[in-house]
């Protein structure tokens, strides 16, 4: 070790204690309008951030607009050849306006995607040009970012305009690349794990329909494509990637900056990784069991064995939420009407019978009801996309739906740019102190 970082390994294993004591001892010790614990501890639950485009109700789950998911699944316009998922192209309309859209906006949207979707041939160089163990998510932020010489906002804003008028070219910014973000995304999977065997884009597609046809899965993915979309494209404002798009944005950099930050942190293995996670995980059970159906009998033992050894059971509980995540419930009905004999939501379907009870029998959690990382992952098997690490990249295509609405609302309110106070620890224990 280095004289560095032995001296500066001296100081951490030094410091760690004060903030320990701070967060234990002094937690509920107001810092203005703030209490120790929420500085700390990553400003949970501190209400300082506006949106209209979500709400996360800790009853009801996400409200997109004022409207529960089973509401939008309901009321937004769906495929004319019968699919059963609403076109991701009226929910864009939805968040954007606050208003339902007729089929005539879902059309109109479609049109403005299809004059918008064509990809610079730069931007597959970029991606081509990465070593083939890259990150899926490193090719599609990079991708993303490359893209940011095609931005009509900086073009505006350095011809100079009026602050009023920013959200028109962020709007412009914005549509392109949610018309680009679908076809991107398949040219990875594609390229890095299907022997750059490229399927081209179909103009005559929606677009949940066109990306399952460029990752060359059969119906009913395309509804699956759909669902995913819409219901991992927002989830307030406070969320990593959400608030990073909205942090970065609020410098006026361009959306293709802002959404390329929002891919690296959602990222991040406390993030958007769960859902992976929580797929490997099952399938561990699964190992543990020998591959066979278990009774519930059998699997309340396992959950019980599991909690008492001190390890969780995955995706189960929210931070926010006291009920079942209705995204959950939403993957679940497709689960049950499309894959119910697959052995592992099969697995999956078992937990969901038990869990929920032990949790509340053990006592430790605030919602023992699973979320939406539970079972997206093992939707996404079933069709063949085993490949864990990208599973992140079709989150980003979902998330940048609503990151970039919000982004678009936060240019047209003229929000400022985001500038937190900080202190130091002395000045918090100074605090405690009374001082």
């Amino acid at each position: 070790m280095s004289d560095l970082k032995s001296k500066l390994k001296e100081k951490i294993e030094a410091w760690r204690p004060r903030t320990v004591k701070l967060l234990k001892e002094y937690g509920d010790v107001k810092i203005g309008e703030v209490t120790m614990a929420q500085a700390i501890g990553g400003m949970r639950g501190v209400k300082c951030l506006v949106t209209d485009i979500s709400y996360l109700d800790p009853l009801e789950g996400i409200r997109f607009r004022g409207f529960t998911i089973p509401e939008v699944l309901e009321k937004l316009p769906k495929p004319k050849d019968g699919g059963e998922v609403p076109l991701v192209e009226g929910f864009v309309y939805l968040l954007l306006t606050g208003d339902l859209p007729t089929d005539a906006d879902v059309d109109a949207i479609a049109s403005e995607f299809n004059d918008r979707k064509e990809v610079p041939k730069y931007v597959f160089d970029v991606i081509n040009a990465m070593p083939g163990d890259t990150h899926p998510m490193v090719m599609l932020s990079a991708a993303i970012v490359a893209m940011q010489r095609e931005s009509e906002f900086v073009k505006a804003y350095n011809a100079g305009m009026s602050k009023m008028d920013y959200w028109e070219p962020t709007y412009e910014d914005a549509m392109n690349l949610l018309a680009r973000l679908p076809e991107i995304g398949a040219y990875i999977y594609r390229h890095k794990y299907k022997n750059d065997d490229i399927i081209a884009s179909n103009p005559s597609l929606d677009m949940g329909a066109n990306f399952a046809h460029m990752m060359g899965i059969d119906k009913p993915y395309d509804d699956m494509s759909r669902l995913y979309f819409i219901l991992h494209s927002d989830h307030e404002s406070g969320n990593v990637s959400a608030h990073t798009g909205h942090l970065v944005s609020s410098a006026l950099s361009d959306p293709y900056y802002a959404t390329s930050a929002m891919v690296n942190g959602l990222a991040g293995p406390l993030h958007g990784l769960a859902n992976q996670e929580v797929l490997r995980w099952i399938q561990g059970v699964m190992d543990q069991m020998g591959g066979k159906i278990p009774t519930e009998e059998e699997m309340k033992k396992f959950v019980w064995d599991t909690l008492n050894s001190g390890q969780v059971i995955p995706g189960y509980g929210h931070a926010v939420l006291r009920k079942t995540d209705p995204r959950y419930t939403a993957q679940r009905e497709f689960c049950l009407k499309h894959l119910s004999d697959d052995l592992i939501f099969k697995y999956v379907d078992v937990l969901y019978k038990v869990v929920p009870d032990i949790l509340v029998e053990q006592g430790k959690a605030k919602n023992p009801w699973p979320n939406v990382d539970a079972q997206s992952g093992v939707i996404q098997w079933f069709y063949g996309l085993k490949e864990y690490d990208y599973y992140t990249v079709l989150f980003s295509i979902g998330r940048a739906i609503g990151v970039l609405s919000n982004i678009i609302w936060d240019r047209a309110l003229g929000y400022p740019i985001e500038r937190p106070k900080s202190l130091t620890t002395e000045m918090l224990e100074d605090i405690v102190a009374g001082k």
